[in-house]
């Protein structure tokens, strides 16, 4: 058994064995036409508080190995294989690899054999079961190194316990009407490597810190929860300092989670906000506008949601009923209104490369107001015979890679945001998002607010708590009518996916936009 630690340098040792068993060894499976082989590490530490005690904390790692393999005599289909691993894996490590390699490549024998035993059987309903193909990409071989100032894993672990425990302590002495306090925080480096029987050797390292805020406060509206999150692919300095870049801009975590704590206390003494029968006229901030376009866009912009490959455990996609009924080319949205995924852009969506080695590259979805475009991988980009745009991804290498958002955002505009509401008459502005309900192709929604504020002749007026907005989604789009030059990014922490499910952190983000929308609430 290996005595060695677990560190994120253990993918040093182990980067020439793994491309020589998908190169090589891939060779002596006779009817594997390819593979690929993920190796992940993580390493880091993470302390969470309550009420101003420490509830937990702990310096931990994760070791994983993902293989998928295409073979076939004829028709072609894919096999996986995918395992946790631990320290005592690594002395074992090309055994383990060696028996995925064969462990994935029958199963894509078997896959094969009854896709084509199913086609004959079924014609011509058959015809619709073909062989699986990888578009074609560049092949890289590269190294991508983490960004940070302070080292993750140079962090004592006590200094981590010692920031959730005092700020825990000092939201709750904040005001008699908090009752109760959360606050955690990590910091890691993941390290991924992806090698290729085409020939891709790609290291990528990241780090990531995260800070987290959960706030209970009780006043006259009744009991308020409000939590948020900061968190940048940054090391430990995210926290400290803050984050100040033209995008993503965040206040010290201390300060972050004091800010929301009086946002908690303002709701749970504020009037909840009354459902209105009729739109009004809205203007949501750039936070709020994250979660919309995570929902209304991102989603519903992956291309195997579109074609039906998780229609049964996670919905389709209202931007593509079928090949003949879709919405690609028209026009979707006001003119005013872009989206798109970038991957190039900085946050918690950022890479070079997605997990098949596809250079990540921006994706327009709307371009003003005209629907363009999905996220792909390189097998659904051959379904539609077009090029792949590096957008699959997995939350760990033991999982299978599915189509994901990266950065998705609205672009933003070119009007002065307090313009933008200076110019209503009567309306109301949206601050922060809160909760999602969405409809099963995403063609209409309902999300609630942190805070709703009544314009009135221009000026922002009362802050009402419990309030939101619903809409049909296409409507909503097409009848924005301004919008912001505030652009920002968040990180979104916990978007799920998948079956089993995998919980991804991605970007999102965007300007203030106008529009209009039934109000939610009381």
């Amino acid at each position: 058994m290996s005595t060695q630690p677990m560190t994120v340098q253990i993918i040093d040792q182990i980067k020439p064995m793994i491309f020589d068993l998908a190169t090589r060894y891939r060779k002596t499976l006779r009817g594997c036409r390819y593979v690929d082989i993920r190796v992940q590490v993580d390493e880091g530490q993470s302390a969470a508080a309550e009420n101003g005690g420490s509830k937990h904390s702990t310096r931990d790692y994760g070791f994983a190995v993902g293989i998928r393999a295409l073979s076939g005599n004829g028709m072609v289909a894919p096999g996986y294989f995918g395992q946790s691993l631990g320290i005592a894996d690594i002395d074992r490590l090309a055994q383990v690899v060696k028996g995925g390699l064969r462990h994935a490549h029958h199963r894509a024998l078997a896959n094969a054999e009854r896709k084509s035993a199913t086609r004959e059987a079924f014609s011509p309903l058959g015809d619709t079961l073909i062989s699986t193909t990888l578009a074609p990409i560049e092949i890289h071989q590269d190294i991508v190194p983490a960004r940070f100032e302070v080292d993750p894993l140079s962090v004592p672990l006590d200094e981590i316990v010692a920031m959730t425990t005092e700020i825990s302590k000092s939201t709750l002495a904040l005001d008699p009407h908090v009752k109760y306090t959360f606050i955690s925080a990590f910091t890691l480096l993941s390290r991924e490597l992806l090698c290729s029987s085409e020939g891709a050797n790609i290291d990528q390292c990241f780090a990531l810190t995260q800070g987290t805020c959960f706030i209970v406060t009780d006043g006259k509206s009744g009991t308020q929860e409000l939590y948020d999150y900061m968190g940048h692919q940054r090391g430990w300095e995210v926290l400290t300092k803050g984050v100040q870049e033209e995008f993503i801009q965040f206040p010290d975590f201390r300060t972050f989670c004091m800010n929301l704590t009086g946002d908690a206390v303002s709701l749970c003494n504020a009037r909840p906000l009354k459902a209105t029968d009729r739109e009004m006229v809205v203007v949501t901030d750039p936070h709020y506008n994250t979660l919309t376009v995570h929902e209304i866009v991102g989603h519903p912009a992956e291309l195997d949601r579109a074609l039906k490959m998780e229609a049964s455990y996670a919905g389709r996609s209202w931007l593509f009923r079928d090949l003949q009924e879709h919405q690609m080319g028209k026009p979707i949205a006001s003119p005013l209104v872009s989206a798109f995924s970038d991957p190039s852009l900085p946050g918690y969506g950022h890479y070079k490369y997605d997990h098949e080695g596809t250079s990540g590259r921006k994706v327009m979805h709307i371009d003003h107001g005209i629907f363009t475009g999905f996220m792909n991988s390189r097998q659904t980009a051959a379904i539609l015979g077009i090029p792949p745009n590096g957008s699959y991804t997995a939350t760990d290498a033991s999982m299978v890679p599915l189509i994901r958002m990266s950065n998705t955002v609205f672009s933003p505009g070119e009007r002065d945001p307090h313009e933008i509401i200076r110019e209503i008459p009567h309306g109301y502005y949206l601050v922060g998002h809160r909760t999602p309900s969405i409809a099963e192709s995403r063609e209409n929604f309902r999300i609630s607010a942190m805070k709703v504020y009544e314009i009135k002749h221009g000026q922002i007026g009362e802050l009402f708590c419990n309030g939101g907005i619903m809409a049909d989604t296409k409507d909503y789009l097409m009848k924005v009518d301004a919008v912001g030059n505030d652009f920002r990014l968040y990180p979104i922490p916990n978007c799920g996916k998948g079956q089993p499910m995998q919980t991804k952190r991605l970007g999102n983000g965007g300007p203030t936009m106008r529009s209009r929308a039934i109000l939610t609430g009381a």
